[in-house]
């Protein structure tokens, strides 16, 4: 193997063939040229044995696509955008594209920084799971790097989205938490965004399927940050007087700061009835049992590439909405 780095023209030579020909071959066009098997496969062994790869940079310029890919996310830390955003960057990297990330703090300003950011690196598709809730902006965007909405997706036809079916979801694990109980907490973050609108939707039906009227003084919203699950189970606690009878939180994030309190404070027991929007593995290991709705990264992540393709190769092509069904977790039945 040499040290040198090789050109097309050095590969061209040790194999035996013309430029062109190892251009072909490297860049996949080997059937469409007619080149026989026996010459694609001396090419091919003889750019492996130089750990050859051609330029992104001349690959670039001859197809007009930087083979790059952005993904906005509301929070890095978030394990469930994190699981997401790992399965989608093996994805890209194994169909030869780079995925680069970035995270709005679920911040609007801060989320069109980020866009315009990867804009300007002249990425050849954007995945993002936006803080806002008006498509404007969007339509912009899309005007010149096409756009593919997932988990928080605005209420239009007219862009790629993917999404989980979180108000059955939640219908289903709240309809059992509520039962036999006279109340039931609500724990969300900003009601304007599509997903906790969904889930807001799912814990009215659910309570509902229970037996229980809905009292607005039992819903508490801020965002999604744990900091803000702390805040509102303690705002919980000193309305009520007490810890309430059972609680859904919209997050797993907002569970984390509710679970804080409550050690905090001593307040948490078996008798409390606790259930979760997300899913993560530690729930199976807690003292207290929680159910919980699971989302599946790994199909979200394939439909998400899935219309990436699909886009990129076709960029007029009719947008897709795709609604993947979540996995619940019963626990507390489990452990009865």
């Amino acid at each position: 193997m040499t040290s040198k780095k090789l050109k097309l023209a050095d590969i061209a030579e040790l194999a035996g063939v013309s430029k062109s020909t190892v251009s072909f071959v490297l860049n996949g066009h080997a059937k469409k040229h007619r080149i026989n098997e026996e010459t694609v496969k001396k090419v091919e062994e003889v750019a492996r044995a130089n750990n050859y790869s051609p330029s992104i940079y001349a690959r670039a310029l001859k197809s007009k696509q930087t083979y790059t890919i952005g993904l906005v996310i509301p929070d890095l830390a978030n394990m469930g955008f994190a699981n997401t955003a790992k399965r989608l960057e093996t994805l890209c990297r194994d169909n030869g594209y780079q995925l680069l990330i970035a995270s709005s703090e679920d911040h609007p300003e801060m989320e069109k920084q980020a866009i315009q950011s990867l804009i300007d690196r002249q990425v050849d598709l954007l995945f993002v799971a936006s803080s806002m809730t008006d498509e404007s902006y969007f339509e912009q965007v899309k005007k010149t790097t096409p756009v593919i909405l997932f988990d928080r997706v605005v209420e239009s036809d007219k862009f790629y989205s993917v999404k989980t079916d979180a108000a059955s979801a939640t219908r289903k694990v709240v309809s059992v938490l509520a039962k036999e109980v006279t109340e039931c907490v609500y724990i969300g973050g900003q009601l304007e965004l599509s997903p906790s609108k969904e889930r807001f939707s799912g814990y009215l039906a659910g309570i509902a399927e229970a037996g229980l009227e809905y009292n607005e003084n039992f819903v508490f919203s801020k965002d999604y940050q744990p900091e803000s699950g702390y805040e509102l189970m303690g705002q919980v606690v000193e309305q009520l007087g007490r810890v309430p009878q059972s609680v859904f939180t919209a997050s797993y994030s907002l569970l984390e700061g509710v679970l804080r309190y409550l050690t905090e404070k001593d307040l948490l027991t078996a008798e409390l009835r606790l259930a979760t929007f997300d899913n993560y593995s530690v729930l199976d290991c807690l003292p207290v049992k929680v159910d919980s709705v699971e989302q599946d990264s790994e199909q979200i992540a394939q439909a998400l590439f899935e219309f990436a393709k699909s886009l990129i190769s076709d960029p007029k092509s009719q947008p897709e909405q795709r609604e993947l069904t979540a996995k619940i977790h019963f626990r507390r039945q489990a452990a009865a």
